[in-house]
């Protein structure tokens, strides 16, 4: 699928419009599967350049069914809250190399749990029209009880917005950092958390995440190696 103009502008005023509209369309509800495949998203920069990867995995086993790469000029600036503008025309262009769609999408990022409720999850979630989940390493927005998020792998409390409910903060493995979890498209928080922690192993990161980020990194390196 390739990004059409309209849905990545490079100005930041139409950016924030598109936003706007395309949150309307994010839809919020249980999504209880069948999963055969679920993917990871992540992507690097190096200098005026983002590396894409997409990692497909089989689930349960959660072995690595295929990989897609693409490597894209960066076409937006860095924005805050804006990032999906930098990330997302190479990472429709990356699903446009996979073989076999997954049921279930994982990104390195924000679902609703952003400004104007579309982070990347949201925003490509829609787009690719799959369940789509962001899994962040740190906080956007919203608040959260830390006092109340229990040390062992699975404990989660909420993360709210003025009553609104954005996902969950979740301990992914026990007396680690925690991880900000939040419904992207076609799932809601608590089934966003259930699946987040199906994909989770021995490590902090989902292993759909960790694999990405892993491999985006990796292509970083061999690029920078070669010039």
């Amino acid at each position: 699928m390739a990004a059409a103009p309209e849905e990545f502008p490079t100005d930041p005023a139409a950016a924030r419009e598109v936003q706007e509209g395309l949150r309307q369309r994010v839809r919020l509800e249980p999504y209880h599967g069948p999963v055969e495949r679920v993917a990871g998203v992540d992507a690097a920069f190096l200098g005026d350049q983002v590396v894409a990867v997409v990692v497909v995995l089989r689930f349960p086993e959660l072995t690595v069914e295929e990989e897609a790469v693409a490597v894209r000029p960066v076409p937006f600036p860095y924005v805050p809250g804006l990032l999906s503008f930098r990330e997302g025309p190479a990472v429709l262009e990356v699903f446009r190399a996979v073989a076999n769609p997954p049921d279930l999408i994982l990104f390195d990022g924000q679902g609703i749990a952003h400004p104007r409720r579309l982070g990347i999850a949201a925003h490509l979630g829609v787009l690719l029209d799959r369940p789509a989940i962001g899994v962040a390493k740190s906080r956007l927005t919203g608040t959260f009880d830390e006092g109340a998020l229990g040390a062992e792998k699975g404990a989660r409390v909420p993360l709210t917005e003025a009553g609104e409910v954005l996902g969950a903060v979740v301990r992914s493995r026990t007396n680690v950092r925690p991880l900000f979890v939040s419904p992207g498209h076609r799932c809601d928080a608590d089934s966003a958390v259930d699946w987040t922690l199906a994909c989770c192993t021995r490590y902090r990161l989902p292993e759909p995440t960790r694999l990405a980020d892993r491999r985006a990194g990796e292509h970083k390196r061999e690029r920078r190696s070669h010039g």
